[in-house]
């Protein structure tokens, strides 16, 4: 093994991973950017994250090389970045390489000036010409002859993509309008429905073709769409990428929990990796979709899927690790896939019967072996039911014997908040308490490790101690979670953080001219630029959050500047969000928030949490509610209610409401009956 490099110094599971390479590497920092400047030197950036599967094969094949990391180590500056623990210089070079090459992904390898500025990049290249694709050291002499020959060309194309970068996070922004505008109207929500059926795959579930991801803001989306209109349409479809990914090979039929996505139309053959964040949201979707429907397909897989994340995701102190490798033994898939023989060895006579439900055959579905799926429905009695769960857990305990995938043991703050705000829709969706027991623990794992003072008034990765800090998401996603343990609660402290924090937002983060939130905090002095991110991506991005936090607090807290200010924001991107409702799902959401009016539901009384428990397992898409045992003047929806021995349930809008009620039911019948469209 070679001796190690700098990164040893590092607590990054992934960087880390490539400690002993023989190349020199830097973590991302002043003592490497100082080094390129003294030594003039091009900067040789490499982005990915523990659980990629590619990022391990280009390691293998070129970063472990001795004569590659030679000539690495003799003409660049080598810098290794987690994308997941810098995700603001990810999306800076990300969208260098994107402008360049018209596409990007992981790993992401982007040579700068030594002023940092990005002029060339790629994603993978393999260690001999192949795929279209030059080959490493190909690309390092070209790219080391072009600075050393056309220095002037090279710092030319390195202004001017930095100039593009600095303007990427404005697209879709247009001249803002108050909440109020014609834009947020019922036929706005017809026609991002219509927009995002068209791109709908009516038969496998999902939109568009391979490879497909869960899509969850557009799931949520249409079953948002169905409770304000009972377009059956909607409501189909959204449950049919549930269905399909629940019965595919995405979802591990013996564990729990999702892959990251799947490599055809079909959601037969994941990318096997598990991140804490897709399985986050999809429990989130399910969640909403199980108050709908009933389904016990959808209340079984957020059993399973929580289950899952406490098992293997879960830190001893109450936080959420980031991910599993798709790797084990080098090899993707390995841990999760079977050979016929080896299920008929350990579950014997009941075999046949586990063989027929998920679709496993002597010849395999996948490269000979079997990804276990469920191909069809089975109507199954008791006895079966018993028969095969006792089979998954002989099994998942037999697969327990192998070589696990890696685990990516650093916490980050804006996934373990997304990770909390699941716990407590599950709670909402569910009623089993120790899905709110989880969410009030790591809540206070989080507010233990990541506070700070000043600039890191929080911080956004936590791996034995806190670091690097918190960005946009991580502050959004966080309010969001506070906002929602309060309403599983029913403790107002929660909401009294969530305004503190949208503060410091709103005073670290605004974006004046525009009103919209730069991703970085305005103390962070180690970035080439600040960045503005409106898409929402495979996470919600910071500013939709941060517009539907503004929308909620502001009804809360009486803040008529912070509700106008969402509408600004969302009323902005009414062509982004119309034209390309897959890319702004989480904005479609806010849009229909300001188009079907916000009730606001407070519930009072000397034990209101029977009430307040039956009224969460309704799916209202987007309602203010608070509840307590006696009158608060801090908060002033619960101004001048009465907080007698039963309790009382007040329906509300901009602060006048309806007789109250006694009866969750008929609660729920005034919400739908007043502040509801009909389509």
């Amino acid at each position: 093994m070679n001796l190690p490099n700098r990164l040893a110094r590092e607590t990054s599971p992934y960087l880390l991973q490539h400690a002993h390479n023989p190349v020199d590497w830097y973590a991302w920092g002043e003592e490497a950017l100082q080094a390129a400047r003294r030594e003039d030197k091009p900067i040789l950036v490499s982005i990915g994250y523990a659980a990629c599967h590619w990022c391990h094969v280009m390691e293998r094949e070129s970063f472990e090389d001795a004569d590659t990391a030679r000539f690495m180590n003799e003409r660049f500056i080598n810098i290794k970045i987690d994308r997941e623990e810098r995700p603001d210089l990810d999306h800076i070079y990300m969208d260098a390489v994107q402008a360049m090459t018209g596409s990007g992904g992981w790993p992401l390898n982007v040579f700068l000036t030594p002023e940092g500025k990005p002029f060339y990049g790629g994603t993978y290249f393999p260690p001999r010409p192949a795929y279209n694709r030059s080959s490493w050291r190909e690309v390092l002499a070209g790219v080391f002859a072009a600075f050393s020959d056309r220095r002037a060309e090279v710092e030319q194309q390195a202004d001017n993509l930095t100039r593009h970068v600095a303007t990427t996070g404005s697209f879709g922004i247009g001249e803002g309008r108050e909440s109020t505008d014609p834009v947020f109207r019922p036929e706005t929500m017809n026609q991002i429905r219509d927009a995002l059926l068209a791109s709908a795959d009516k038969q496998e579930g999902g939109f568009g073709g391979a490879p497909k991801f869960p899509q969850t803001f557009s799931i949520r989306f249409l079953l948002h769409h169905y409770y304000f209109t009972r377009d059956i349409a909607a409501l189909d479809h959204a449950c049919l990428c549930l269905d399909k990914m629940i019965r595919g090979g995405i979802y591990d039929q013996l564990g729990g929990g999702f892959a990251r996505y799947s490599t055809d139309r079909e959601w037969l053959v994941p990318h096997f990796e598990k991140m804490l964040y897709d399985n986050a949201l999809l429990i989130i979707t399910l969640c909403e979709a199980y108050q709908l429907t009933q389904s016990r397909l959808y209340k079984a897989a957020i059993g399973e899927t929580i289950d899952f994340v406490t098992r293997e995701l879960a830190s001893p102190d109450g936080g959420f690790y980031s991910s599993l490798d798709a790797d084990s033994e080098g090899i993707e898939g390995k841990y999760y896939i079977w050979d016929k023989a080896e299920i008929d060895l350990v579950l014997g006579k009941d075999a046949a019967l586990f063989c027929a439900t998920y679709g496993v055959t002597a010849e395999g579905n996948w490269e000979g072996d079997n990804i276990l799926t469920r191909p069809e429905e089975r109507e199954l009695d008791l006895e079966e039911e018993r028969t095969l769960n006792e089979a998954k857990a002989r099994l998942l305990a037999r697969r327990s014997q192998r070589v696990r995938p890696a685990l990516d043991d650093k916490i980050l703050l804006g996934w373990n908040a997304l990770m909390n705000i699941a716990c407590s829709k599950a709670f909402a969706a569910l009623g089993d308490d120790r899905y709110r027991q989880l969410a009030v623990a790591n809540m206070r794992f989080l507010r233990e490790r990541f506070k700070g003072e000043g600039v890191h008034y929080y911080y956004h990765a936590y791996k034995g101690a806190a670091s690097v800090p918190a960005f946009l998401d991580d502050y959004a996603t966080l309010v969001s979670a506070l906002v929602h343990l309060q309403e599983i609660t029913g403790d107002g402290g929660y909401l009294m953080e969530a305004r503190d924090i949208s503060r410091e937002v709103i005073g670290h983060f605004s974006e004046a001219e525009t009103g919209f939130f730069f991703y970085t905090h305005d103390g962070q002095k180690d970035i080439l630029l600040r960045k503005r991110e409106i898409y929402d991506g495979a996470t919600p991005s910071g500013n939709s959050m941060m517009a539907s936090n503004l929308l909620y607090l502001g009804i809360v807290f009486d803040e008529a500047d912070w509700i106008g200010r969402a509408g600004r924001m969302a009323s902005a991107l009414h062509r982004a969000v119309t034209g390309y409702p897959g890319s702004f799902g989480v904005w479609a959401t806010i849009f229909q928030a300001f188009t079907y009016s916000i009730p606001e539901v407070v519930i009072t009384g000397h034990r209101p949490e029977n009430a307040r428990k039956e009224f969460l397992a309704h799916l209202i898409p987007y309602r203010v509610l608070q509840s307590s045992q006696e009158e608060n003047t801090q908060f002033p929806l619960l101004r001048d209610k009465p907080a007698g021995q039963d309790p009382m349930i007040f329906v509300c809008k901009d602060h006048a409401c309806q007789v109250p009620v006694n009866d969750v039911v008929a609660a729920i019948r005034l919400v739908e009956n007043v502040y509801k469209f009909s389509g």
